[in-house]
């Protein structure tokens, strides 16, 4: 049975020392440490996908807290699965140690008691984002019945679209010098080009 640590931070400016440090406590050596500096709504990371094809039945994984794992609880639901029943592996969580697959309580095995918490913490966070979302859409409902506008307002095409938008299609002129003769930017007028050629195909 080997231990391992993961480690990750959200960017390459973040600094993963105080993770570390966690694990180097736990006397995980440092060949057995892997650090994703990327973010995390997902798992397509390479330190991590490593990690996954290095681990044997029985070995343990330790992270610092769970969002150090993933972001996305559905996703995590998922991997917390590979890990703990396909792979077999033992999970710790140093700031949530009711996480921690390694221990039994009250006759109840910890990968048990560990799949439950996790199960709680993912409907909770699914009903808060479902709140947010909720209050948000009451609030932009509220802001529109007051007269509050969002957005920018649409910009008016000039006369000489059509032509210029024409003249585009047929490799004639650029994007850049076709935005430059309307007074657009290119990225106004490419949007406005793709809108135009989706009308089209309708």
């Amino acid at each position: 049975m080997k231990k391992y640590g993961y480690v990750r931070v959200s960017s390459r400016d973040q600094n993963p020392d105080r993770q570390l440090d966690a694990l180097r406590k736990l006397q995980i050596v440092e060949e057995n440490i892997y650090v994703d500096k990327m973010s995390g709504k997902n798992f397509d990371r390479p330190s991590y996908k490593r990690l996954l094809r290095t681990m044997k039945p029985k070995d343990v994984l330790v992270v610092m807290s769970i969002d150090r794992l993933g972001r996305n609880y559905d996703e995590i639901l998922e991997q917390w699965r590979i890990l703990t029943k396909v792979k077999n592996v033992n999970i710790e969580v140093i700031d949530m140690p009711l996480l921690n697959t390694t221990c039994e309580r009250d006759g109840l095995t910890g990968t048990f008691v560990a799949d439950l918490v996790l199960q709680i913490l993912a409907y909770v966070a699914e009903t808060e984002r479902n709140f947010i979302r909720q209050r948000q859409a009451e609030g932009i409902a509220s802001a529109k019945a007051r007269g509050v506008k969002f957005g920018a307002e649409r910009m008016e095409m000039p006369d000489a679209f059509e032509q210029c938008y024409v003249n585009w299609m047929e490799n004639r002129i650029s994007v850049r010098n076709a935005a430059k003769a309307l007074g657009i930017s290119a990225t106004t007028f490419y949007r406005r080009c793709q809108e135009r050629k989706q009308l089209e195909m309708e």
